[in-house]
């Protein structure tokens, strides 16, 4: 009967851990403002209303930025193709990891740490986020000193997907480096290997 109680329990906790992940709608792939006409409005925003971003919209922002645009190839590049780069997703409601495969947000914690994610007084009530890390086990390079432009390169042409379909779509985002790396990671229960490298704060403007 004990183990009978026990399996059940078991179960029931995989189960409420599988329920935390969030299953993201299928991201829409047309729409949006003339190439030119977004590259002559993109900028960086400093002051963000709280209005929260739709799981559709953000969906769309993530394929933009990181997701599968053909069979293992992403919608941004990668030095050597290595795709060594993890988004981290920082909601309000919790912090999450995206698969572009499955399309789902992986549950990290359900805690508020969008503060974390940089020194900036906007980044704390700011809807979403970003933080780009990278497996260096995964990156182009031999020493970690190698390694680190290939990374920081990487991130960056992510985040300027993002900053082209916040200026086609009207969300202002700003990318950082300004971050407590340290306490971050401590947060995140990071692996030596893994590498932050840059973040981005996105939301409607103020």
């Amino acid at each position: 009967m004990k183990t009978k109680i026990f399996l059940f329990l078991m179960i029931m906790m995989s189960v409420n851990i599988i329920a935390q992940d969030i299953k993201l709608p299928v991201a829409q792939k047309n729409g949006g403002k003339p190439l030119m006409q977004v590259l002559n409005e993109r900028m960086s925003i400093r002051e963000y209303s709280q209005k929260e971003i739709s799981m559709q919209t953000l969906s769309n922002l993530l394929w933009a930025a990181w997701g599968f645009n053909r069979d293992f190839k992403r919608t941004a590049p990668s030095a050597m193709d290595k795709q060594e780069i993890d988004i981290y997703v920082f909601l309000k409601k919790g912090t999450y990891l995206y698969l572009a495969k499955e399309n789902i947000l992986k549950f990290i914690n359900n805690k508020d740490l969008r503060k974390t994610t940089g020194m900036q007084p906007y980044v704390e009530t700011a809807p979403l986020n970003i933080v780009y890390i990278a497996n260096a086990d995964k990156a182009a390079g031999n020493s970690l000193e190698e390694k680190m432009p290939y990374m920081y390169a990487d991130a960056a042409f992510i985040a300027e997907n993002v900053y082209l379909f916040c200026a086609s779509f009207d969300l202002g985002c700003v990318v950082r480096g300004y971050i407590n790396r340290s306490e971050l990671k401590k947060e995140l229960q990071l692996k030596p290997n893994q590498e932050i490298t840059l973040a981005q704060t996105v939301g409607y403007k103020k």
